[in-house]
């Protein structure tokens, strides 16, 4: 009570009194803080029951003013008197000591406004930067410390004024951790000082003797102190003791202390705090200075905190969590993670872990991302090492089947969410490896994890294998030139799955009359005897359901005729076991509209990548080399051959796969997938001749079911919500694989016609 009549006498007093030059009241309010170090012999009041931070506030004011009524740029004397004295020495000192208690809050209060509220560059001076150096140590030494807040706005102001002037974290990379002082008392401070104590000044050549200074009274305030803020700045300085194993603990690394601070309160139990120091790192490691990235990476903890605290975020999932609830979890953003059980309506057992998972890889993610190339690099590395590998890997290469769907699902959230391109290549090396040379059938296992997850597949388990494979479509859309490469391109490279035909000049003749040397016309084919006119497209009518043409692909030479292959593909799957035509809405047209779009995406994806534009010319290919499609086309094949017998949502995943196989723009991948009139070497499979025996199969087996026409169309109607679930139709399974199978054709035709049509516009 008494202290707060004291305060108010004294703003009245000084209200009252004539104004004086702004550096006379700013000498006014220093010595005044510092003559309660010499009177006061209550080192145990807090420093909110004396006039410390009322002084504090005035000479901050002051600072204020007085940058405002100069010109930009120009030191006045105020400045110059708090940079010459070191006033920022004394005050990290006293903050240090926590002397009054609660001097440490007002000390990095201090220090956060004068940062943030003067225009001109402090931290270039060293009696700014130094002492700011020393006070970044004091942060975030005690988790949940009743400074916490003002520690992250003082760490967060550096961290800004960095980002301003990213040269000047040359000022905070220490070449070690020194001792600092870690007791000091008013008292002792005091008693120095009566007892006309020498101390040394920070330049040799000068030493003041002290002399007991009588209390200054209020009218006094203008008068000169025979160099007290001088003598109490230079003592405190000098104070030290050494760092005790505790402070060496919370620093490992000493070369970069704010990074250091920042690490300890991203572990605050306060939610706020922790976002704000994580916001602090993703500014820091955005600096382009070399020196800084290089001690960030080699001389913190930055890379260990961040993997360390991802794996054990994974290791507190649930051993088994529903994948539906892995793919549809919402509200994933490192900076909002704000759960609330009690709110939730679609709440499931280990939501508030997953969430907390998946929002620490998105900052991971993020902070990749924006970090500097040298820095993204170590911490993707690290990531790789660490939880991938370390962590993943095992729970991938697992034999429990729940074990497998769940960390399959995990992996494949991992995928979709990513964004960092550093991050997604070391992502991509983990799961593919990085071998780049044709496989074969003996070094298909090279990888191993590569091999277990195409190997899920084709699991017992439809589960594992829709996740596997819808994990695998989402890689192949990620841009990473390595990904297609890995598990298709290298095989196609030498195109020996063709057999090479030197032309001749009645080949030529017949080209030019419409038809491909030695390609097999389809209406001549036992398969498609029952084909009529009717079900055959025109060029002309392709041409005029195509949507607009992409400008960004030039034509290629030498390409079978358009619409030949839009007809074999929609000529595939015999009348009989069509019924996409009894139903609106299910033509071809909204194949064209979505291939269109899908296609112009992958080529925005591809566009850098540097692919021919041409097949490589056949003359220069190994076709002697024996053909493997490469073990992820082979599952993919092996099970579009079972279309007939599988289950209607693996049909799906599987041939969705293959069509976002098909879309990508390059020539061996087109002419492998999308063109049946290639001349496919013996013993070699391509996607049509699957397709081709599959409706071998399906004309043997149509002719044994009665009343198949009507059964399919029935079964059509109830997958679109057309007719009721009513009596289970005999042979289910394969009356869903016949309607896939043709609206797969359908779309393998639309996207053979959108990339033609691409291609052939200049």
């Amino acid at each position: 009570m008494f202290s707060k009549l004291a305060s108010i006498l004294q703003h009245a007093v000084e209200a009252l009194a004539p104004s004086l030059p702004l550096q006379e009241d700013f000498v006014y309010h220093w010595k005044a803080i510092t003559h309660y170090y010499i009177e006061t012999s209550d080192d145990k009041a807090p420093v909110t029951d004396t006039n410390i931070p009322s002084h504090l506030e005035q000479m901050l004011d002051i600072l204020v003013q007085e940058e405002n009524e100069r010109e930009s740029g120009e030191t006045g004397p105020c400045m110059e008197y708090l940079l010459h004295h070191k006033i920022l020495e004394t005050l990290y000192t006293l903050g240090k000591a926590d002397c009054p208690p609660g001097m440490k809050q007002q000390v990095l209060s201090f220090y956060t406004k004068l940062l943030g509220r003067i225009r001109q560059p402090l931290l270039p001076h060293i009696n700014v930067h130094r002492p700011v150096q020393k006070l970044i140590r004091l942060c975030g030494e005690v988790l949940a410390a009743p400074t916490e807040n003002e520690e992250i706005q003082f760490l967060c102001i550096v961290c800004a004024k960095l980002k301003q002037d990213p040269y000047l974290v040359n000022f905070f990379l220490e070449n070690k951790l020194k001792a600092v002082a870690s007791k000091s008392t008013a008292s002792l401070i005091a008693e120095d000082i009566q007892k006309g104590q020498d101390f040394g000044m920070t330049d040799p050549e000068q030493s003041v003797q002290l002399k007991e200074t009588p209390r200054v009274e209020q009218g006094q305030r203008g008068n000169d102190l025979p160099q007290l803020a001088d003598d109490l700045s230079t003592s405190l300085d000098e104070l030290s003791v050494p760092t005790s194993p505790e402070a060496l603990a919370v620093h490992p690394h000493g070369n970069y202390n704010l990074v250091n601070s920042l690490l300890n309160l991203t572990k605050s139990p306060d939610g706020r705090i922790a976002v704000k120091a994580c916001e602090g790192l993703m500014l820091l490691v955005s600096l382009p200075e070399p020196a800084a990235a290089r001690c960030l990476t080699q001389s913190t903890c930055l890379c260990e905190l961040l993997t360390d605290r991802l794996a054990s975020l994974y290791k507190a999932l649930p051993q088994s969590v529903d994948p539906l609830d892995i793919e549809t979890v919402e509200g994933v953003n490192w900076g909002l993670d704000s759960y609330s059980h009690k709110e939730d309506t679609s709440a499931f057992p280990g939501k508030r872990a997953l969430i907390s998972f998946l929002s620490w890889f998105d900052y991971c993610d993020q902070l990749i991302k924006e970090a500097q190339k040298t820095t993204a690099i170590a911490m993707a590395s690290s990531i790789r090492d660490r939880f991938f590998i370390g962590v993943m890997e095992p729970q991938l290469m697992q034999t429990s089947e729940i074990g497998i769907l769940t960390s399959t699902a995990l992996l494949h959230r991992i995928v979709r969410q990513v964004t960092s391109n550093v991050l997604v290549h070391e992502m991509v090396c983990f799961i593919l490896g990085e071998q780049r040379e044709p496989e074969t059938l003996t070094d298909i296992n090279r990888h191993p994890l590569r091999y277990r997850l195409i190997e899920h597949c084709d699991h017992i388990s439809d589960e594992i294998s829709i996740m596997t494979l819808r994990m695998f479509e989402h890689l192949l859309q990620k841009p990473d030139e390595h990904i297609l490469y890995n598990l298709v391109l290298r095989n196609l490279e030498e195109r020996n799955y063709t057999e090479y035909k030197p032309p001749c000049q009645e080949d030529k003749d017949v080209v030019e009359n419409g038809q491909i040397a030695g390609a097999v016309d389809l209406e001549e084919d036992p398969l498609f005897t029952d084909l009529s006119p009717d079900t055959m497209l025109s060029n002309q009518e392709w041409l005029s359901a195509s949507p607009p043409a992409s400008p960004e692909h030039l034509k290629s030479d030498g390409k079978t005729e358009v619409h030949k292959i839009v007809n074999s593909f929609l000529c595939l799957v015999p009348d009989e076991a069509k019924s996409s035509y009894h139903v609106e809405g299910t033509g071809y047209d909204t194949y064209l509209r979505d291939a269109h779009r899908q296609f112009r995406d992958y080529c925005a994806i591809c566009l850098r990548w540097e692919w021919p534009g041409s097949p490589k010319p056949l003359e220069k290919c190994n076709l002697e080399a024996s053909f493997f499609e490469g073990h992820f086309l082979k599952v993919l094949f092996d099970r579009m051959g079972r279309i007939l017998d599988q289950p209607y949502d693996v049909n799906l995943q599987v041939t969705s796969v293959l069509s976002k196989l098909s879309l990508f723009p390059h020539p061996h991948i087109h002419e492998y997938l999308l063109d049946p009139y290639v001349n496919l070497a013996s013993g070699c499979r391509s996607l049509f001749s699957v397709i081709v025996r599959v409706v071998g199969d399906l004309m043997v087996r149509i002719q044994r079911i009665p009343d198949f026409t009507p059964k399919l169309l029935l079964v059509r109607k109830r997958l679109l919500g057309l007719e009721p679930e009513g009596p289970i139709v005999d042979h289910m399974t394969l009356l869903e694989g016949v309607i896939v199978l043709e609206e797969f054709c359908k779309e393998l035709a639309a996207i053979a016609f959108v990339k033609y049509h691409a291609s052939s516009t200049p």
